[in-house]
């Protein structure tokens, strides 16, 4: 019998049905692994359910040889993101790899943001990788081995205008693996996060009123969603044993590593500060270290390649 890279590993992807998350399910499949597609087949805002792509999905998969199973709970629910996982042990036994892919947006000025906007894309970008993490991780312990994946965002880890609730959740997801990472590692389980530059239903909600905006929006046209999941695929392998607590990006045929928050310089005085030697004395010496705010577009403006 054939041995592939993820040959004996099961996977779970959630938000599978499409885009980024649906490349991810095939590719893993093609790798080997036996894969869990969960998609609740909601918009991109989070609304409506549709058992239909998750189903696609998997017919996708069993016809090109490979094993998977569809589900359609919602991360967004403690219970029915343990449930999601005990679908990956009731089908086929185990469970090796976890990839928190889905997520929603609901985009408004930071001023006009409702509560609801707020709580209800945190709950399913952020709550959502929490618990499916967290129902994985006894499983995890219990075999000495296991992976994570989580689909943070350039909305987070650099910003952008109009998404204080997507950029905040994140941001979050980003924290959340390497806070994973460090408190699993006894466990020999690896945590890693990725940013992809896709074109996707959620970047394809960004506004194409302007000739500016039009020109921008046909760039990001050019980033191919399936183009993310070979470096996921990698980083499910055993060969990225030694790989975790990072944070990658990845467009098109690039990959990037991120820098993370590291002291950059410090100021010291042994009779202590107050603001206005703080000013006179400290602001002066940091003030060309502040990285410049992202500005509308600057995430997405690159050329693509």
């Amino acid at each position: 019998m054939e041995h592939r890279l993820l040959s004996g590993k099961v996977a779970l992807v959630t938000g599978a049905g499409r885009g980024v998350g649906r490349g991810i399910a095939l590719a893993l499949a093609a790798a080997g692994a036996k894969v869990i597609v969960n998609d609740i087949g909601a918009s991109a805002a989070g609304e409506g359910l549709d058992q239909g792509p998750a189903h696609e999905v998997v017919a996708e998969i069993r016809a090109a040889g490979g094993e998977a199973a569809a589900d359609t709970h919602s991360v967004a629910d403690w219970d029915q993101a343990h449930a999601m996982v005990q679908a990956a042990i009731d089908a086929f036994g185990r469970i090796d790899i976890v990839v928190n892919n889905a997520g929603i947006v609901r985009d408004a000025i930071f001023h006009k943001m409702s509560r609801e906007e707020f709580d209800a894309v945190v709950a399913v970008n952020l709550s959502g990788a929490f618990h499916v993490s967290r129902a994985a991780a006894p499983h995890f312990k219990a075999q000495n081995g296991g992976v994570y994946v989580h689909i943070t965002s350039s909305s987070g880890l650099i910003g952008n205008l109009g998404q204080a609730n997507y950029a905040a959740s994140k941001l979050g997801v980003a924290a959340l693996s390497k806070a994973i990472a460090i408190d699993m590692q006894r466990s020999n389980v690896r945590s890693n996060a990725i940013a992809p530059w896709a074109w996707t239903r959620m970047v394809g909600t960004i506004p194409a009123d302007t000739p500016e905006q039009q020109k921008r929006v046909e760039g990001l046209k050019k980033l191919i969603p399936e183009k993310i999941a070979p470096f996921v695929v990698a980083l499910a392998s055993d060969q990225a044993r030694e790989v975790t607590g990072q944070i990658f990006g990845v467009r098109n045929n690039e990959i990037y590593l991120f820098t993370q928050p590291r002291l950059l310089r410090t100021a010291h005085t042994s009779d202590g500060w107050t603001p206005e030697t703080i000013i006179e004395r400290v602001l002066p010496m940091f003030q060309n270290d502040f990285y410049p705010l992202a500005r509308s577009g600057d995430v997405f403006t690159w050329d693509p390649v």
